[in-house]
């Protein structure tokens, strides 16, 4: 079967590639229905059904780049290779379905399987454009299933034809992510010193403060209003007492960008005490120190989610008199 042999080894190729140097890739089985422009297709109905198998890799977590290969299981004799960028228009809930578009190039290479002769030619390259909706369940499987089109030029022709794709994702993507739970109210810890008979007594008064955000956002949610009005609380009651803020990100992304992405959260948290507290800014630091200092695994969203956050904490002696 012609170039059947270097289509596979171009295959194991980018298959290496991927499980060598991606954190997170996928694997999977495909099946399409073709309906072929007259004069490319063998039978007289010009429809085709392609069985196949396609492996790709995440460039970020709303682009990659896959290469895929089809086996004819209908009435024309036809292998198709295909090379495409694919781009998921938001970046929701990967458990939600969720629409995506397809960029790419499909080579095929037809086989007179019944000694006719064919008006074109054996080997024939189009530009493959799709749109589709997909969504991810458990154990890092993968669901995708798109309407295409492909345009050649000359007697390369016009097809039209739908794919069904099931993908195995490795990587921090096979996690199907969750909502971030909702922190529990920071309760004040006391710690008091050794009772001296007669004397009043002393105790270190501890307010933590633990602001936990959404993927990829910087945004204050209101939940954690309990907590700034109990720092605010605690900065009035003590004016020579500053407040340092430390923010984190989790493992996704670049380096440098969440390094921002952690100094932009530790500034959110500082402009909610000044602006609906009044304490004075320059009682705050803020510093990002993006994904250097985990608290959790990144491997699961749950440790992620954790992960994602603002942390301040201050302490002050109170002296009780009985």
């Amino acid at each position: 079967m012609k170039s059947i042999n270097g289509l596979l080894g171009a295959m194991t190729l980018v298959l290496a590639g991927a499980a060598s140097a991606a954190d997170d890739w996928y694997l999977g089985v495909t099946a399409g229905y073709y309906d072929l422009d007259g004069e490319r297709a063998i039978s007289e109905d010009h429809n085709s059904v392609t069985a196949g198998v396609q492996v790709g890799k995440y460039l970020s977590d709303t682009l990659a780049v896959e290469l895929g290969y089809g086996a004819n299981a209908g009435h024309d004799d036809f292998d198709v290779l295909s090379l495409n960028g694919l781009l998921w228009l938001n970046n929701s809930d990967a458990s939600h379905w969720r629409p995506y578009v397809l960029f790419g190039l499909n080579q095929y290479d037809f086989q007179d399987a019944s000694n006719l002769v064919l008006e074109h030619d054996d080997r024939s390259t189009q530009i493959m454009m799709a749109v589709g909706m997909g969504t991810q369940f458990s154990h890092g499987l993968e669901f995708r299933a798109d309407l295409r089109g492909m345009l050649g030029h000359d007697e390369d022709g016009e097809d039209m034809g739908v794919q069904f794709s099931l993908n195995k994702v490795f990587g921090s993507k096979s996690v199907v992510p969750a909502s971030a739970p909702a922190a529990a109210p920071v309760v004040a810890q006391a710690t008091a010193e050794p009772e001296v008979e007669a004397e009043p007594e002393v105790r270190t008064i501890t307010v933590r403060l633990n602001v936990e955000f959404e993927f990829n956002k910087d945004t204050v949610l209101a939940v954690y209003g309990d907590q700034l009005q109990a720092i605010a609380a605690a900065m009035k009651a003590h004016d020579d007492i500053d407040l340092v803020l430390e923010g984190h990100t989790d493992s996704r992304g670049a380096d440098q960008y969440n390094l921002s992405l952690s100094d932009r959260r530790a500034n959110a948290v500082k402009a909610k005490l000044v602006e609906l507290y009044g304490i004075p800014a320059a009682r705050i630091s803020a510093v990002g120190y993006g994904e250097t200092k985990p608290i959790a695994s990144n491997e699961t969203e749950e440790g992620r989610a954790r992960n994602r956050r603002v942390v301040g904490e201050m302490s002050f002696s109170e002296v009780y008199n009985f």
